[in-house]
């Protein structure tokens, strides 16, 4: 996120550089540097920006560790039986059990079903991106992507609304699509309140920097009663 700014109409005063040779040149490239506009998105689609990948570190760990292990036990009796030894108990077994139990066994339909699901879910681990609590922000550079922690964005939109007057807690739920903002107000007309909550939060949501800025969902009620 960008450095916060001062308060509209005010200047920030330049650093004085102390050097004797070549004040007139430093001096205006210090005040061409602080009238600089913001860099520009990409061309394109405005800046959009896709959603971060996981690594998926610890899914592909398990996984790897099972098949090794897994490889590791059939490779050892295939060995020894090579060597001429008899093999593992519990692999005669296995073959057996795979050779008389019918293909409608509740055991075998259990076990079928059973690696359908690990199967499917390692399917939806590899084409999802995960990382649902990261936003993706504009980008401005090719080479730089950014992004935004959700209860971070939630985070700046509660204080903006804090700020409203006539609000006297809310709460704010960010979600890709949509931010839900739920305000008290224990003064002014609810309906002020709320034009007041959508005007600054929707200006709050545009310098979040989003590459998809989410829905505003605002609402507004009195606090309850004591007792």
């Amino acid at each position: 996120m960008s450095e916060p700014q001062g308060s509209e109409g005010t200047t920030q005063p330049l650093p004085v550089i102390e050097k004797a040779a070549d004040t007139d040149t430093l001096d205006q490239s210090a005040s061409a540097a602080a009238y600089d506009p913001p860099p520009p998105v990409l061309d394109g689609d405005d800046g959009a920006n896709g959603r971060f990948w996981s690594a998926r570190r610890v899914p592909a760990a398990i996984v790897a560790l099972l098949l090794l292990a897994l490889v590791g036990l059939f490779l050892y009796d295939i060995a020894a039986v090579r060597a001429d030894r008899p093999a593992m108990a519990w692999r005669r077994e296995l073959a057996q059990q795979l050779a008389e139990r019918p293909l409608d066994d509740i055991w075998v339909l259990v076990g079928a079903g059973a690696a359908a699901a690990l199967g499917l879910w390692l399917i939806v681990l590899a084409a999802t991106p995960g990382l649902r609590s990261l936003l993706p922000m504009r980008r401005t550079h090719p080479d730089v992507r950014a992004g935004l922690d959700r209860e971070a964005a939630a985070l700046v939109l509660r204080d903006r609304a804090m700020e409203i007057s006539g609000v006297q807690s809310a709460r704010v739920r960010m979600g890709r699509k949509r931010a839900d903002v739920r305000a008290v107000s224990h003064f002014r007309d609810l309906d002020d309140v709320r034009a007041d909550l959508d005007a600054t939060l929707a200006d709050a949501i545009h310098g979040l920097g989003l590459s998809r800025p989410p829905a505003l969902s605002v609402h507004v009620r009195r606090p309850g009663r004591k007792g």
